[in-house]
């Protein structure tokens, strides 16, 4: 299975994402998300971003924070809404709400 999951708050507990055992993980943060690719957590990144996956984070939801491009970790990619109705129909095979 290749599921895409969106992550929408920032507290979330990592749990929920190592019981799946997809073939091909996406993560979209959106929302208050994007903060796991913009803020250090004692100096180290989100925990979050340990994952073998492929990261997005969402234009609209960055800057309505008052964040850049910039701010965001590397192994993030800034996407817009074209690009994640692209990804949910091309790359994956389910999608979840984390």
């Amino acid at each position: 299975m290749k599921l895409v999951a969106f992550v929408s708050d920032y507290r979330m507990t990592a749990d929920t994402l190592d019981r799946l055992k997809p073939e091909k993980l996406g993560i979209i943060l959106v929302q208050n998300g994007v903060y796991h690719a913009t803020t250090k957590e004692n100096g180290n990144p989100s925990s979050l971003l340990n994952y073998s996956a492929d990261y997005y984070i969402l234009q609209d939801d960055l800057e309505t924070r008052g964040l850049k491009s910039s701010d965001v970790d590397s192994k993030v990619k800034v996407i817009t809404f074209g690009d994640i109705v692209d990804l949910m129909f091309n790359e994956y095979d389910k999608t979840a709400w984390i």
